[in-house]
C-alpha cells in the first residue's frame, strides 16, 4: 500500500515559488514519461487497476507498475502498488507494440494476465504524459514537486510518501501558508486527469 500526501498548486508561479524555497534541499531532478496500458476488453480499468511504464531521464531506467483500488481523501492518496524494473529498450518496444507486453518475463505482467485476465496479446496502449519531478529532502520528509504536461495543459503538485500522512500534510501545509502559497487538496490522480482529457477546475 502506497500512502501519499498530494497537494495541488494552482499555477507555474506557485510551483516556481515552492522550488525557490526548497532549492537548498534539492536532491535530484527526474524527467519522466508515463505510458499506460489496459486490456483490449478493459480488463484492468474495469477492475480499477492501472498498468504503467515509466521511463526516467530518456531511457536510463524503466519501471513497470501495477496500481489498484486508488482512493484520495482530503489530499491523502492510498493505492495498492507493485513495481519492478525492466530493460528500457524492451519497454520502448512495448510502447510501439503493446502485444509484446504479454511475452515479457515479469512478475507484474504475469499478475496482469493471471489476476485480471488480460490475454498474452491483449494489451493496448492508452497513451501518456510527461512529468518533471524535483526531489527534495526537507525536515525528514522526501518531497516531490511535479510539473505534469498533458496535451491539454499543465498541472502542478507536491507529493510526499509517508506512513504518517496527516503529520506530513500539516508540515507541508504550514510551509505553504507561511510563504503565502495557494494550494488545494488533489482530488484525482494524474492518470484520472489524463483520461478525463481536461485539467481539474
Amino acid at each position: 500500500m502506497e500512502i501519499e500526501v498530494k497537494l495541488r498548486l494552482p499555477n507555474s508561479a506557485s510551483h516556481n515559488k515552492v522550488f525557490s524555497i526548497l532549492s537548498p534541499f534539492h536532491l535530484r531532478t527526474h524527467r519522466q514519461y508515463n505510458t499506460f496500458f489496459d486490456g483490449s476488453s478493459k480488463e484492468l480499468s474495469s477492475q480499477r487497476a492501472i498498468l504503467r511504464l515509466r521511463f526516467y531521464d530518456g531511457d536510463s531506467k524503466c519501471v513497470v507498475c501495477l496500481k489498484g483500488k486508488a482512493v484520495i481523501v482530503d489530499g491523502v492518496s492510498r493505492v495498492e502498488e507493485d513495481e519492478e524494473e525492466i530493460d528500457p529498450l524492451i519497454g520502448r518496444e512495448c510502447v510501439e507494440d503493446p502485444s509484446k507486453l504479454g511475452s515479457i518475463d515479469s512478475r507484474i505482467l504475469r499478475r496482469a494476465k493471471d489476476e485480471f485476465g488480460v490475454s498474452d496479446v491483449g494489451f493496448v496502449c492508452l497513451g501518456g504524459f510527461h512529468n518533471v519531478r524535483q526531489v527534495f529532502e526537507w525536515n525528514g520528509l522526501v518531497l516531490e514537486l511535479d510539473e505534469t504536461s498533458y496535451e491539454f495543459g499543465t498541472c502542478y503538485e507536491i507529493e510526499c510518501e509517508s506512513l504518517e500522512p496527516e503529520k506530513a500534510k500539516k508540515m507541508i501545509e504550514d510551509l505553504l501558508k507561511e510563504n503565502g502559497i495557494d494550494y488545494s487538496y488533489s482530488e484525482v490522480s494524474k492518470f484520472a486527469i489524463f483520461r478525463s482529457g481536461k485539467l481539474p477546475v
